[in-house]
């Protein structure tokens, strides 16, 4: 049953005044980077479902996680605050207790009937638990979903039919829902596709050198997606019978990227960049194609405010409903930030490497973005997929000197760096590192005022990427290194900087915020104390 199709049909030119609060139906899939979906581009991937819900609905470009791995990510995408925020960046750790869930919200406030369903939702503790671990949860009472939601299951994706239909039995008829239904697809191993793309006619991405194990590992991974696609339609089908989709609001989202190199657990693009589709008969307009940035933060507010309730002053995620909706988004961002904590499990030992225990934060704008690396000496394997044939042929093309320098310098640098700076307009596969290059100190130091804000205000625990000067350097450092930017941008020595002059090498949309900033006395040009006072950020 092609729920979609049927039900555009039935409300093309309708607009809905939304006097009943809609219900809410949640889909995330697991490891799915962006563009791994065939209305993304990936013409070799069958995904017609998925392509259908972004033809009849809204497609999002630029959709970033809180974080490069499910417990993190998961837990920002259902607070609307970082993890880092939610004290839950320990990937074994359970969702604290007075951290409250927006289905909490729609269910205490909306009277929705909230559940989750399909594989672990993670947010209870998460792998497998040491019988001290599991004895402090019982003794503090740490699992806490069960008090949360109405219905709670997470017997895995092949049972979502069965566990779908035990949530409808259970929904009275008179309350909106909200369902999260988790998909294992398409983790770690690639195992559940059927007939999986030609690895010799698929594209290889920018960001993994192209090896026959590479392409071997993309073909499967492109077949465990088009599996999920398939899922994907029971799921719309089920709820079609059982509730009607004509006031549902539908989300299709990857809870963080996949488990390649550079994916899963990198703060680079494949590791936060995913899917992301919005459905909403009536109230989204088809064909919609956004690139607006987006965080993982971002889900709760809008779905509290298609609900019609206000969003809490704790949470930091900006409701994009107004995109939904066709409207003007004055509140657009212009920065999205990440964390990278402990992944898994295992205790640390002295052969632990980055893809178990790895501390780093990240802040990207539309064209920059600045990493920060606080244990860099953590040698690099990727998440989950140490033993495939993609890594495994790039440790024999390295061993052997065959690799490309920009994948060497990526995978085999030790230490790495503590800063990398990507220009993702010049360099959207993050391959050449300008930390450190004079002609970006500045978009560097306002990166950095950037994450060093977020870190404070979510009481983050890492060092913070601006120490504070020695004494004998308190006033004079940070003056002089910005007067010879300052000097050097100042092209006609006037001792002014039009627009036109502080904008090199930034994106103009950044450049115009950070100008009106410093512009103090609003003369459209800044001398060289405003552009070097620090204080006019």
């Amino acid at each position: 049953m092609k729920i979609f199709g049927i039900l555009l049909g039935l409300l093309l030119g309708v607009v809905s005044t939304q006097a009943t609060p809609p219900n809410i139906l949640f889909v995330l899939s697991d490891d799915h980077s962006y563009p791994y979906l065939g209305c993304y581009g990936r013409s070799e991937m069958k995904t017609p479902s998925l392509d259908r819900m972004a033809a009849e609905g809204m497609m999002f470009r630029r959709m970033f996680t809180a974080a490069p791995q499910c417990v993190p990510s998961r837990a920002a995408i259902m607070t609307g605050r970082s993890a880092v925020a939610c004290r839950i960046t320990r990937f074994s750790s359970p969702l604290p207790q007075n951290e409250i869930t927006f289905p909490e919200i729609l269910k205490n406030e909306a009277g929705y009937f909230v559940g989750v369903c399909g594989r672990s939702y993670h947010l209870d503790g998460s792998g497998r638990a040491p019988e001290a671990t599991l004895r402090v949860f019982e003794q503090y009472q740490m699992k806490t979903f069960s008090d949360r939601f109405d219905y709670v299951d997470a017997s895995g994706q092949g049972r979502v039919p069965e566990t779908m239909t035990e949530f409808f039995d259970q929904r009275p008829n008179d309350k909106p829902y909200f369902l999260w239904v988790n998909f294992s697809d398409p983790h770690h191993p690639w195992n559940t596709g059927k007939n999986a793309p030609d690895a010799e006619q698929l594209e290889v991405p920018g960001y993994l050198p192209d090896l026959p194990g590479v392409r071997k590992d993309l073909s499967d991974y492109e077949g465990e997606i088009e599996h999920c696609d398939a899922d994907f339609q029971r799921v719309l089908d089920i709820a079609g019978e059982r509730a009607g989709l004509e006031n549902t609001l539908v989300f299709f989202m990857g809870d963080n990227g996949m488990a390649f190199p550079s994916g899963k657990g990198s703060l680079h693009d494949p590791g936060l960049n995913v899917p992301l589709l919005a459905w909403w008969p009536g109230v989204i307009d088809p064909g919609g194609d956004s690139s607006v940035l987006l965080s993982g933060e971002d889900i709760a507010p809008t779905c509290l405010e298609a609900a019609g309730l206000p969003v809490p002053e704790r949470i930091s995620g900006i409701s994009f409903l107004p995109l939904l909706r066709g409207d003007a988004f004055s509140k657009q961002r212009t920065t999205v930030f990440a964390e990278r904590g402990p992944h898994g499990s295992a205790s640390f030992t002295l052969n632990t490497t980055a893809s178990a225990v790895d501390y780093s934060r990240c802040v990207r704008t539309e064209r920059y973005k600045l990493i920060y690396n606080v244990t860099p000496h953590q040698p690099y394997s990727p998440v989950d997929s140490a033993r495939n044939p993609s890594w495994q042929e790039i440790t024999e093309a390295h061993g052997d000197h065959r690799l490309a320098t920009e994948f060497e310098n990526l995978y085999f640098t030790t230490p790495r760096p503590v800063y990398e700076l990507y220009d993702l307009q010049e360099d959207p596969n993050e391959l050449h590192n300008l930390y450190g290059h004079s002609d970006y100190e500045t978009i560097t130091h306002e990166l950095k005022v950037a994450l060093q804000e977020k870190m404070i205000v979510d009481f983050d625990y890492l060092p913070l990427p601006i120490a504070p000067p020695s004494r004998s350097k308190a006033s004079s450092q940070g003056k002089q290194d910005r007067t010879v930017t300052f000097q050097r941008l100042d092209t006609n020595a006037d001792g002014n900087l039009t627009f036109d002059e502080f904008s090199v090498t930034r994106d103009e949309s950044e450049a115009k915020r950070w100008f009106q900033l410093r512009d103090k006395n609003s003369d459209s040009k800044l001398d060289q104390a405003e552009y070097i006072n620090p204080a006019a950020m």
